[in-house]
């Protein structure tokens, strides 16, 4: 199963038998057979048919669709969701459970400050010149595992400001890795102001989308997480299973740069937004569908695992309210 990168406009998409058709105005481009597809990215313009998106939707390819200036909108079709409403009832049910909430969390610090440690010992080997940099916030994210694991830290809120803290450390140093013609000197985004930032919110975004994914797929409510609070339109459950994957995409990122297949020439600006270009793009998409392969099993495996959790939960009964007869 594979993902199908469309960037060219005036594309085409026509259902031909069990094969999906790419047409260029009247040119017949090629076809992919659907059994072969997981997921389509549309960046550019393309046309299709209402009865098409509902067959990418019935045999379960989902549909992500950038729009708007800049390409900050962004559309999503699911295919079909699991039909197992135990496994939300409850999700639901865990939301008030102080306990469970605490742990789920300090799991998910504790393996995000895990990873970025990790990053910064792999850039110590390649980065010496950057040593007192490395090691100064790497000895800031040792500490910050300490305190997510202790066990007087008891309070979400606690763990929050503990991961934050990390990270403004972990930033700091992580910018030092990269040339001075990118000027990334921090994290910004909405719009990103720079190459790197550019890319670490594609990257973002697009491992969100698989998380997202991987919920419907296992029965979960994507909106209704236990670390990221609620908030109106949020997919709060999606965030927090890509909060330890972060990293991994920031080691990416890194990667692409440092091998030079995304360079400040593929980037242009456009206001305040740095925007990746074609060419950058076409880089992009082919190397991060490697990348993405693994985590798509990893955020599947995740979810029904918890999926699973869940719904001995949600099939527990409830005392009744009734008074006894």
């Amino acid at each position: 199963m594979t993902t199908l990168y469309l960037d060219h406009r005036d594309t085409r998409l026509k259902l031909e038998g069990r094969a999906l058709a790419l047409y260029d105005a009247e040119h017949r481009r090629g076809t992919v057979p659907l059994q072969l597809l997981d997921t389509i990215v549309m960046r550019s313009a393309v046309t299709l048919e209402s009865t098409l998106l509902a067959q990418l939707a019935d045999v379960g390819i989902g549909v992500l669709a950038f729009g708007g200036r800049n390409a900050r909108k962004l559309a999503i079709v699911h295919g079909r969701s699991h039909n197992d409403g135990a496994r939300r009832i409850g999700q639901y049910r865990r939301v008030d459970d102080g306990a469970w909430c605490l742990a789920w969390t300090r799991r998910l610090v504790r393996g995000k400050l895990r990873r970025q440690q990790r990053l910064l010992a792999a850039a110590l080997a390649e980065r010496p010149d950057r040593r007192l940099a490395l090691h100064k916030a790497a000895a800031q994210l040792q500490q910050a595992r300490r305190r997510a694991v202790d066990p007087r830290t008891t309070s979400i809120d606690t763990l929050r400001g503990i991961e934050g803290a990390a990270a403004a450390a972990y930033f700091g140093a992580y910018c030092q890795l990269f040339a001075p013609e990118l000027e990334f000197t921090g994290r910004n985004r909405r719009p990103p102001r720079d190459p790197v930032n550019a890319a670490l919110s594609l990257g973002y975004t697009l491992l969100h989308y698989e998380a997202v994914r991987a919920c419907y797929g296992a029965g979960l409510d994507p909106i209704i997480g236990y670390y990221h609070a609620l908030d109106f339109g949020r997919e709060s459950l999606a965030a927090d299973l890509i909060e330890p994957l972060r990293p991994l995409v920031d080691e990416w990122v890194w990667n692409m740069f440092r091998e030079r297949r995304l360079r400040s020439e593929h980037f242009a600006r456009n206001g305040d937004a740095c925007l990746l270009g074609k060419a950058g793009r076409q880089s992009f998409y082919a190397a991060w569908e490697l990348f993405a392969r693994p985590q798509r099993r990893v955020l599947r495996r995740l979810t029904r695992k918890l999926a699973v959790t869940l719904a001995v939960v949600g099939a527990e009964r409830l005392p009744s309210s009734e008074p006894a007869s």
